[in-house]
């Protein structure tokens, strides 16, 4: 018995050493696997950073160079003193946050908002309604572009920046994120005790439903400023009017002019501050993307 005993703990002890190896081995791979893409990540970045230091003569040359060059702040000037009426950081910057802040407040808000009146509330055509506002994610924007620029045209509308802010609050795609968030972390339970201490449903919903969903709200708001930001299709069919162009246009521009006047040194600067305010944006709401990770419960 002593034997077979002993028999059966070096069995076990040799399985849980064989386990533990594979165990070490898949967590080595995996961090492996983390620490390239966060590489493949930062590499563009740093890229792009270097190319803001080259001269247009070094980069139209061609080349991986992975050392900075001296070029830097002769790029910035020249961006801002020789392509004053292709780029002008300012207005740009002030167009484009204009139209990237109203668009993602007004979309997270309102898709919240529907998202917390199908799921709150029992209705007839609820699913119905639920299934329509799912089914217009499969219709592209372009599609309904030419009518929208038909409208802008007839009534006047172009030139006018909140002409890209107010559409943004149909949102299906941020709507269908917000409703899964509500099913997965809101009690209904808790709505019924707000509703019986005398909440009525607008106070409910921005002081107790709103708290709750910020993880959600932060996450759709950082695709939503990205998405606004970066947009260049319906803001240059709109815009036409140089005081009111986004950045994206801007930049459009810069590489739109033939070789000869093109510059890549100041094209590369333009992209590279035109990023720092969604680098900006994503730090100061990453604390709350964390936190709806590792959200597991309603807080009391």
């Amino acid at each position: 018995m002593a034997d077979k005993s002993k028999l059966y703990e070096s069995v076990d002890s040799s399985e849980s050493r064989k386990a533990l190896i594979k165990l070490i081995v898949v967590k080595t791979l995996c961090y492996l696997f983390l620490i390239f893409l966060t590489f493949m990540s930062f590499f563009f970045f740093y890229l792009l950073f270097i190319n803001t230091t080259r001269s247009n003569n070094q980069l139209q040359d061609g080349g991986l160079v992975l050392i900075p060059s001296d070029s830097f702040f002769e790029n910035l000037h020249n961006l801002f003193t020789s392509f004053r009426g292709e780029f002008n950081a300012v207005i740009g910057l002030k167009n484009s946050l204009i139209v990237a802040l109203g668009s993602s407040l007004l979309t997270c808000y309102f898709s919240a908002l529907t998202a917390y009146g199908i799921w709150a509330y029992d209705f007839k055509l609820k699913k119905a309604a639920e299934i329509f506002i799912l089914a217009i994610m499969m219709i592209p924007s372009q599609l309904s572009s030419v009518g929208f620029y038909q409208i802008a045209i007839k009534y006047g509308f172009r030139n006018k920046l909140w002409l890209l802010i107010i559409p943004s609050i149909a949102a299906p795609a941020t709507f269908f994120y917000m409703i899964q968030y509500l099913r997965s972390t809101v009690s209904k339970e808790l709505i019924e005790a707000s509703r019986m201490d005398g909440s009525n449903e607008f106070m409910t919903f921005n002081r107790i439903v709103l708290p709750i969903m910020k993880p959600a709200l932060a996450v759709q708001f950082i695709f939503s400023f990205v998405g606004s930001w970066n947009n260049l299709y319906m803001p240059s069919l709109l815009l036409s009017n140089k005081d009111k162009k986004t950045l994206p246009i801007m930049i459009n521009a810069l590489s739109s002019t033939s070789w000869g006047s093109k510059d890549l040194g100041c094209i590369y600067m333009a992209i590279f501050l035109s990023i720092i305010p969604v680098v900006i944006v994503y730090i100061f709401l990453s604390r709350f993307i964390i936190k709806g990770v590792t959200a597991g419960s309603v807080k009391g």
